[in-house]
């Protein structure tokens, strides 16, 4: 019996589907590759990103757009990118009125609609998720449903878990900031 969860099919192992793919930090913010692996591309332009991931095969979806404390490739840009969804549904934001932002915006332009837990521990998992009518239970089948626009299941994280993933990302970005050089004075 394959106890492996992936194989090059695309196929289900042992009745269980793992859809690969990463979260990108590109240079406007974060981005989903689903489908497909890249190599770190930490800091490539969103454009480029998302034409690699359609090269691969996979599908670009920014998530968590609107949220001000987090990494999320904002509107400006994403008007420029071909994305094929967008996360408009994130357990963990900041504040409610990101997710509404963000759920307006795909309606305006016409994009299938995502939702995630963003789980960074163990609480988290499934308090938001996507359901899919795939016609086929295969990486490829779930891509599609997704490209259709899948039914959304949508709870918030406790206050508290709010809380706590926001101050990780303040404190990550603080860290962020000391650790890079300072601009040289020109005189």
């Amino acid at each position: 019996m394959n106890h492996g969860f992936m194989n090059k099919e695309g196929l289900p192992v042992d009745g269980l589907l793992v859809i690969p793919g990463q979260e990108i930090t590109t240079a406007e913010g974060h981005l989903l590759a689903l489908g497909i692996t890249l190599p770190d591309l930490k800091g490539i332009p969103a454009i480029e990103a998302v034409e690699l991931i359609h090269k691969a095969g996979g599908l670009a979806i920014p998530p968590h757009p609107y949220d001000f404390f987090r990494a999320g490739i904002r509107e400006h840009v994403l008007e420029t990118l071909n994305v094929d969804a967008i996360e408009v549904f994130n357990a963990a934001t900041t504040l409610k009125r990101y997710n509404k932002h963000a759920f307006d915006y795909a309606q305006a332009r016409g994009l299938p609609m995502t939702a995630s837990s963003d789980a960074h521990d163990s609480a988290a998992l499934g308090t938001a998720y996507s359901i899919l009518e795939a016609e086929e239970f295969s990486v490829a089948g779930v891509l599609q449903a997704i490209r259709k626009g899948p039914a959304l299941r949508q709870r918030y994280l406790t206050p508290a878990g709010a809380l706590k993933k926001t101050w990780n990302n303040v404190f990550r970005l603080r860290r962020k900031r000391k650790s890079e050089p300072e601009p040289e004075e020109v005189s």
